[in-house]
Order: structure tokens, then sequence, then C-alpha cells
């Protein structure tokens, strides 16, 4: 049965660059959203941060509650890019799995890193709480489910996260699965009532607000057009200011610039799809009786998680080297939501959107100096809720003389992606697990 032809980012209007792409998230600011200024002249600053996403934004926030004097701009606005367009699942680890990511540091290193993820994830919970940031609206436990039969497997995850990190999680089988699901393809899960979702851009516009009301500056439709060294410090120059500072930290992702030569070489762009369906409370409740948030573990593993209290679901997944016209992407996507909920066949699309991720050749976020006093915090892509928020942290930790914590990521750098061969590398290895899933699942 082919999908319902999606209502795509309706109505078709030219979109000023420093508005808002329209995505359900921006759907759900309840008044006019007036962009910030831009910067005009000179500033004088101890900090500037170059990205809007949750890093920058949270090292500004940290940075402030410090005391110091803190610039951010941003060539769109705070949360335009993947910060806020993601599927808003708040958990711990990294794209990269925990073996691998031991195999390159060891497992001590790995052990730390993991512990590290999951303080981001509380630092999101506890700024939720802490800052009153209630419009983001977030909700309970995320289910992590597999489509074959996995035999001990999960369950011996649960003793581990238990014995190494104190980390609670529930191991359901398929007959405990359908207390919260009426699905075929589902055999096992783990569910970890300690993670949420949540609203990603009211989260970030909160965070903004919160480093606003602590002295920092944000500046929107500012795009930084050269970092220059002048002695000590540097200047950040934009199309009509220039910011001196003694540091300047650069958090931009998946739309990064050659701004830093070492940078723009060391990310792959990721586009990511996610669609919302329409309104249909009644016809959802007979497939998903959870309010908990959802994914599985193919490799561009599907994500999805009931929003307005259950009357639509936010679907996510599949990943392209290229931005791919929403709409097709969005038909496929609703072919995997009817064939995981064959019930769900009649549930029509409401709007689907694209946004670029980044990701470095070894699946961890890239968090370090350049050089002195130039500070980097990049490619979150694929787990960037709880790794962008204690990037963000670490680098403050480090400006502020804290903690030098941001050298577990060293052996994690700026490697090269190999440019174009890299990402046609990229889709090939999609593809190639695509068909591992398929198998996988065959035969489970």
């Amino acid at each position: 049965m082919n999908a319902p032809a999606p209502t795509a980012s309706a109505p078709h209007t030219r979109t000023a660059p420093q508005d808002y792409a329209d995505v359900w998230y921006r759907r759900q600011i309840p008044a006019p959203a007036p962009a910030r200024p831009a910067l005009k002249g000179t500033i004088d600053t101890d900090i500037c941060i170059i990205g809007g996403g949750l890093a920058g934004l949270t090292a500004a926030h940290e940075l402030a509650r410090a005391g110091r004097r803190v610039v951010l701009v941003d060539q769109h606005r705070v949360g335009w890019g993947a910060s806020g367009r993601n599927g808003g699942f708040v958990s711990p680890g990294y794209a990269q799995g925990f073996d691998k990511i031991a195999a390159r540091v060891g497992e001590p290193a790995a052990i730390e890193l993991h512990k590290m993820s999951i303080e981001g994830m509380e630092i999101v919970a506890g700024n939720i709480r802490d800052l009153g940031i209630t419009e983001a609206h977030p909700q309970p436990g995320i289910f992590g489910m597999v489509r074959y039969d996995a035999g001990k497997a999960l369950a011996q995850r649960r003793d581990w996260l238990l014995r190494t990190f104190g980390y609670e999680v529930e191991h359901l089988d398929r007959a405990g699965l359908s207390r919260h699901v009426t699905s075929p393809v589902y055999h096992q899960a783990l569910h970890d009532a300690n993670a949420f979702h949540f609203d990603p851009l009211a989260y970030a516009r909160g965070l903004a607000r919160a480093a606003e009301s602590l002295g920092a500056q944000v500046f929107e439709a500012t795009p930084a057009t050269a970092i220059e060294r002048e002695g000590a410090g540097r200047i950040v120059r934009t199309p009509e200011g220039r910011i001196n500072a003694q540091h300047v930290v650069v958090t931009t992702g998946g739309y990064t610039t050659g701004l830093v030569p070492a940078m723009a070489r060391a990310f792959l762009p990721i586009a990511t799809y996610v669609m919302v369906t329409r309104a249909d409370p009644d016809l959802i409740a007979r497939a998903i009786h959870t309010t908990s948030a959802i994914g599985d573990d193919r490799r561009a593993g599907d994500y999805y998680r009931l929003v307005e209290g259950g009357k639509r679901i936010l679907w996510g997944g599949k990943i392209t080297t290229r931005t791919t016209e929403p709409r097709h992407l969005g038909r496929l996507l609703h072919r995997t939501m009817t064939s995981t909920y064959p019930q769900l066949a009649g549930l029509e699309i409401e709007m689907v959107w694209s946004g670029l991720m980044s990701y470095a050749r070894h699946l961890m976020p890239q968090i370090g100096q350049v050089e002195p006093g130039l500070w980097h915090a990049t490619a979150f892509g694929g787990h960037g809720m709880n790794t962008t928020t204690i990037g963000g942290r670490v680098i403050a930790e480090a400006i502020l003389g804290q903690s030098e914590r941001w050298r577990r990521f060293t052996p994690f750098g700026l490697d090269w992606t190999g440019g174009l061969i890299g990402m046609a590398a990229v889709q090939l290895t999609y593809w190639k697990l695509q068909a591992e899933d398929y198998w996988r699942e065959r035969k489970g």
C-alpha cells in the first residue's frame, strides 16, 4: 500500500536565513519568535562562541554562570540546525559502540567516557528542572528494542550496566513488550527509565535565555567570516562587526563552513529525516501503549515517540549523504512505520523535514583545541543530546581552569574524512549495514 502523500513544510514560502525551518518543533512555539539582532560594531569579550546549538549554548551558560564575559553568534538562530530538528531522545552513550571505543582507548578510559555521557544526560535534565524550561515537556523512558532473537545478550547488557556504572535498566521479553506495543517485529527490549525525550528546540531556546540572564550576549543572523590572531587573543569578524576575545570556541555541526579548515575536512554532513503523522489518537493507541520513546538497534535505527499527549507519532530514521526531497523519504519512513505496525497503514503523514548532522570517521565527538585559545566541539551526530552537552561543559571547564576532562576525547581527533570518496564510502557502508540488518532479522 502506498503511503498517503505527506504535506511537506506547508505553506511553501521563502524562508529568510535567520528564520527557523518549518519543523514540528517550530510550530510548538506559542507566540511569534522574532530573531535576536545581528551583531553590528566592535565588542570585547572573554570568550566568543561560534554556533548556537546545544554544545555552544551549554558552554555559554556554564561560562556565564562562572562570571565570564561571553558572546555567542549564530549565522541563523539558536537551535536552528540539528540541535532543534532531531528526534528529542536524551540517553547515555555515543554513536560509536562501547567495544570499539575500548579497543581504541582501553576499557578504563572507555568507562570514563561512558560516565561522561551519563553526566551529559543528567545535565540536560537538571537544566530543564532548575532553569524552569517547562516548554521542553520532558517525558521519562526510552525503549531500546531488537527485531530478532538476541538470546541472553540484552539481559547481559542490563547486568553489565548495573555492575559497571550502577545504572539500572529493565529487560523485557516478547511477552513483556506486549504491554507496551502491539507489533509483530519486536522480540526483546531494554527499558531505560532514566533516559527521557523532549522538545529539543524549546530546550535550546530556554538555555539561550538562561545564558542571557547571566550576562551572555547572543546574536543571531551573524555568520563568522574569519578568525584572526592578534597577540594573545583573537578577532572574530562578522559581516557588520568584530569580536575581540581571548578564547574562541567553534561549535558548528553539519552546517560547518570552511571557517576553520581543519574542522571542515574532518566531518561528514549526513542528512537524516523525521516525519510527524496526522492526529489520530484512537488508531495510534491500538499500536503503541506507552509514553516512553522507542528506538531499535538497526544501524540507522528507527526512532519514534508519541507527541501531543498521544495524538501523533514523531518518527525518524534513514540517512543519506546528500539532502533528498523530504516527501520521498517520508514515504519510506511511512513504509517502515506500517511494516512495524500494520494497523497504522491508514495513518497519514502531516509533515516531513530533514537536517544535517556532523559525523567523524571514528563516530565520536571531536572535542579539543585546534591551537591554544581556539577550541572546537563538533561531530555529535547519532547521539547528540547528551554529547553536545558534556562537550560544552568540558570546554567550559578547560577555559575556566577547572579540569582537563576534554583530553579524554583527544584520541578522537580531527581525522580527515576523505572528501567525496569518504562520502561515497559512508553511503555504501550504510547500504551494506542495511543488508546485514535484513538478514539478521530474517533469521531472527
